[in-house]
């Protein structure tokens, strides 16, 4: 069969729904519905005469046809999205779109001052932005590109850092610490109440200091177990216990007055937030522009890059 311009489309819907195993993700990625396009793949195997997917109510998978069509037309439908791509650097007024998936404290401190400058310097480049601190597999998600902590960006990934390394401090109400008592040694913590965090793994944080050379790592104690900083932060400032946070996203509170730093000289230093894609992927020039303006930008402090 030759290639056609339905084929050339229902190929893209295919890569889609492969990256996601799901047509309602596959249809919000390429601008369609579910139903739509189950349509258009039902007429791609009838054109083709083989079946390319194995369809549940609760999942989606490649049958060996599928799975064969994907090994042969992914890679020249990538080099046909590079060479898009590239032509950017031939437009005055770059265009494209950004699909990003980030921490909330990287959304929330970095791209928050950031992508409303983007806009204004670059009006036709989209941001498709995912916020969620869950571990999950960024590119097979659909994304050009994740936004996390340098200790936990996959190995096999090219790294961009966006930020110094960040200093991660505890705090808490002046209500709470008149009742319960101002923390002197990091073991104090455990005769306070302690704002929890469970990270994206689902793994329970243990709270780092170090001091004079000496680490520890304390499993606090508390009945409220948070995975997402701004809630922390509402908490601690209401009273609810102790909370441990990079201290960017503490300082508002800190210089208004409704927490107070404690234990500050146990402050632990980690690292900084870091944009990864694949080492094999050409790097979009709205990507790149977006790393331009970060670093230029320096929301959270200088560093060199």
């Amino acid at each position: 069969m030759q290639a056609s311009r339905a084929n050339l489309a229902d190929f893209v819907y295919f890569l889609a729904i492969a990256r996601h195993q799901s047509f309602s993700r596959a249809g919000k990625e390429v601008g369609i519905s579910a139903s739509a396009l189950s349509h258009a793949i039902k007429g791609l195997e009838s054109r083709l005469g083989v079946r390319l997917l194995n369809r549940t109510t609760r999942s989606v998978t490649l049958t060996a046809a599928g799975e064969e069509l994907h090994s042969v037309i992914s890679k020249p439908m990538d080099e046909i999205g590079l060479a898009t791509e590239a032509l950017n650097r031939f437009r005055d007024e770059p265009i494209g779109r950004i699909r990003l998936n980030t921490l909330s404290d990287a959304a929330d401190l970095l791209l928050g001052p950031v992508l409303p400058v983007l806009n204004d310097r670059y009006p036709e480049i989209q941001v498709d932005l995912t916020v969620t601190n869950l571990i999950v597999d960024v590119i097979g998600g659909g994304h050009d590109a994740g936004i996390r902590y340098g200790g936990t960006v996959p190995e096999d990934m090219i790294a961009q850092r966006l930020s110094p390394d960040i200093r991660w401090v505890v705090a808490g109400s002046a209500d709470y610490l008149e009742r319960f008592g101002v923390p002197q040694h990091p073991n104090d913590l455990m005769h306070h109440r302690c704002l929890r965090i469970r990270l994206g793994n689902g793994a329970m944080y243990d709270w780092e200091f170090e001091k004079e050379g000496q680490q520890l790592s304390i499993a606090v104690p508390g009945c409220i177990t948070i995975d997402e900083t701004r809630v922390g932060l509402s908490l601690a400032r209401q009273g609810a216990g102790l909370m441990y946070a990079p201290e960017p996203a503490m300082m508002p509170l800190l210089e208004s007055g409704e927490v107070i730093r404690v234990l500050d000289d146990w402050s632990s230093t980690g690292s900084g937030f870091h944009m990864y894609y694949p080492s094999h992927r050409q790097l979009p020039v709205g990507l790149r522009l977006l790393i331009d303006l970060i670093r230029e930008l320096q929301p959270i402090g200088d560093y060199q890059a």
